[in-house]
């Protein structure tokens, strides 16, 4: 990879006017050479409006397909447009962008650098069911990649060319999908992951997506995506070219 990447910083979003737009200025203040896209996940807001006003190119769903989706989306965005890198920065404000600067010092060989909420740095916490099937998931990830991964369902993320190439194509959609299941599919086709620690911001706006009365389902659910990747045909790579 060359010393300056194409960057392509990608924003899931479904009805965050109230955040998007700063989260879109905090982008190109902390990387002023990426460019950023916004995939307006089938909002019914004025999502895709305030984050073409903030600069950001917008592909906007006709209807909401979660953030797998909407990643798929933008992985095949950055490919066709020949992007070097892409890195997920949600659109709630939670993922500091001034971090960006984090996970590409950090990707040199590896495909995928996630940033990870509990490798002790910030003050992020999950409790309960929650966070032990998140040490459950982390478990048995971490044997796929055969690499120590403290958490596994972390959204911001970055990815090289041999990740875009598969996720445009491989991007899970399901629930979860966009984390678990995504690094287990990577995994399993021979790409490098490893982590390096973050720490989160408070949402901007908007409420959580889990609490304490959904941690069962999350459990549940948490075991499906990873039984589903796991039971997925793994898809190899060839070097110099996207999958086989």
């Amino acid at each position: 990879m060359s010393a300056a990447p194409k960057l392509l910083i990608v924003v899931p979003a479904w009805n965050e006017d109230q955040s998007v737009g700063a989260v879109v200025r905090d982008v190109f203040r902390a990387a002023p050479g990426a460019d950023c896209v916004v995939v307006d996940d089938g909002s019914s807001d004025r999502t895709a409006e305030i984050a073409r006003a903030a600069g950001a190119r917008v592909i906007a769903l006709p209807f909401n397909l979660g953030v797998g989706g909407a990643m798929r989306a933008g992985f095949r965005y950055a490919r066709d447009h020949a992007y070097d890198v892409v890195v997920q920065v949600d659109g709630d404000g939670q993922h500091d962008p001034r971090d960006v600067a984090v996970l590409l010092a950090s990707l040199g060989d590896t495909d995928i650098v996630i940033g990870a909420r509990f490798a002790g740095v910030g003050e992020y916490d999950a409790r309960g069911p929650r966070r032990w099937a998140m040490r459950v998931l982390a478990g048995v990830v971490s044997g796929v990649a055969r690499q120590p991964l403290t958490d596994v369902t972390s959204g911001f993320k970055a990815m090289g060319p041999r990740a875009i190439g598969l996720f445009a194509e491989e991007y899970p959609a399901e629930y979860l999908g966009d984390t678990v299941e995504a690094l287990v599919i990577a995994a399993r086709s021979g790409l490098r992951i490893r982590q390096v620690p973050i720490a989160m911001r408070p949402r901007q706006a908007g409420a959580p997506s889990h609490h304490v009365g959904k941690a069962s389902l999350y459990l549940l659910r948490a075991g499906i995506a990873v039984m589903i990747a796991l039971l997925r045909p793994r898809v190899r790579l060839r070097e110099g070219t996207v999958a086989a």
